[in-house]
């Protein structure tokens, strides 16, 4: 599948930074721990906030679906809005929304503000992806645009295996308001440490809100959205029902579950990493061999349910194909020509939507009798599912050259 290049504007701040890239990246990689933080720890906390706003726990997680519908329709909107903005001014605003946000969700006095303020904090969390990974692919070295995207990712997935962890721990002891007032304060050090070492790269007064939106003209665009959103599915699919299926049908103590869901926040850590470096090597073949691998290990989760052993080793599998991540990151990014702040941070709408996709689809196969290990057939197919997206993108991006040149020999 053929790679466009990004646009000179896109490819480099027009400033040097003022720190080593390490740096840069270290920053940015902090406000992806935060939002992972406040992403995965919620779910850990909805028991002990639903107690504590008055609301059964079926309610509750209304609240996780507002959040991640606050990231599907935050991120295409900031990002157009933001688009003459400077990145790294960008960046600070929507850690500030961010910070808000969170802060809010630790005053929130009734169940109706907590939504409000769940969906407030998750609108900025797309755009924050979206131009985080620019800024970093334009510090990168030459050859390491994926590599460096991928360290932005690595914030979130490393927050799968300590902060969530750090913040149930603190809600336990303290309540789970402060599990949220955490967030906002990691959120605080994000835009400190972003205005302290950030490229100081200029507004874009050439850019605009309709130059951005040209993005949706691109059937490329909607196909890596596609993948996303369907690929990604399957691993929701099964993460989501995870601690179910280890306590019903694997027979452990619920003493456990934290243990095996930071063996799956371990392989999200190596398959990030990997996905960088597959991304940088192979571009957007990365991806098609990431869904296979995820597919194959994926029809493996419904037999290894039953040992505590196989279970772990296959959920550390399917964690590592969160490295799809990055790669539909770059490829969003390399085929959005000059609309790349709108195509970077539709990246995690459409992960948010695989969120939403995946675990509908698994407790429709519980409820219709199938048992919590099908779970992972379902996975299986959502990820097959992607991969036939893939197969068609590529087909697409084999075909527009084809065309391109038929075109000019007829001029």
């Amino acid at each position: 599948m053929a790679v466009s290049a990004l646009p000179p504007s896109a490819q480099a701040p027009s400033d040097p930074p003022p720190r080593s890239a390490k740096a840069v990246l270290f920053a940015l990689a902090m406000g992806g721990f935060a939002i992972g933080t406040t992403e995965f720890a919620a779910m850990g906390v909805l028991p002990e906030f639903a107690r504590g706003l008055g609301i059964d726990e079926p309610t509750a997680g209304h609240v996780i679906s507002a959040y991640a519908l606050g990231v599907v329709a935050g991120a295409p909107v900031l990002a157009v809005m933001g688009a003459r903005m400077s990145r790294r001014v960008l960046l600070i605003v929507l850690m500030a929304m961010f910070a808000v946000g969170n802060g809010l969700s630790a005053l929130a006095p009734t169940y109706e503000w907590m939504l409000a303020f769940r969906f407030l904090a998750g609108v900025p969390h797309g755009a924050y992806f979206g131009v985080a990974s620019l800024v970093a692919a334009g510090v990168a070295e030459p050859g390491k645009r994926s590599q460096a995207v991928s360290r932005v990712l690595l914030g979130l997935t490393v927050a799968t295996v300590v902060g969530v962890p750090f913040a149930g721990f603190v809600s336990l002891i303290f309540g789970w308001r402060w599990t949220f007032a955490i967030v906002s304060v990691l959120a605080i050090l994000t835009m400190a440490l972003v205005h302290a070492l950030a490229p100081r790269d200029p507004p874009q007064p050439q850019a605009s809100p309709l130059r951005e939106l040209g993005a949706l003209a691109n059937r490329q665009v909607w196909l890596t959205l596609g993948v996303g959103a369907i690929g990604f599915g399957g691993m929701f699919a099964v993460y989501a029902y995870v601690a179910s299926t280890l306590t019903a049908v694997t027979g452990v103590g619920a003493e456990v579950v934290p243990w095996a869901l930071g063996v799956f926040g371990l392989g999200m850590v190596a398959g990030n990493i990997a996905g960088g470096v597959l991304a940088d090597r192979f571009g957007m073949r990365a991806a098609a061999m990431l869904l296979i691998w995820s597919a194959a290990w994926m029809a493996l989760y419904p037999i290894a349910t039953p040992a505590l052993w196989s279970i772990l080793v296959v959920v550390f599998m399917i964690g590592a194909g969160g490295g799809l991540g990055t790669v539909l990151q770059m490829r969003l990014m390399d085929v959005a020509g000059e609309a790349q702040t709108l195509a970077a941070a539709l990246n995690h709408s459409a992960f948010n939507t695989a969120n939403a996709l995946g675990p509908f689809l698994a407790g429709a196969a519980i409820a219709a009798g199938w048992g919590l290990p099908s779970t992972g057939a379902v996975g299986c197919a959502l990820t097959l599912g992607g991969l036939a997206v893939w197969g068609i993108a590529w087909l697409d991006g084999r075909r527009a050259p084809l065309l391109a040149d038929k075109a000019v020999q007829q001029c």
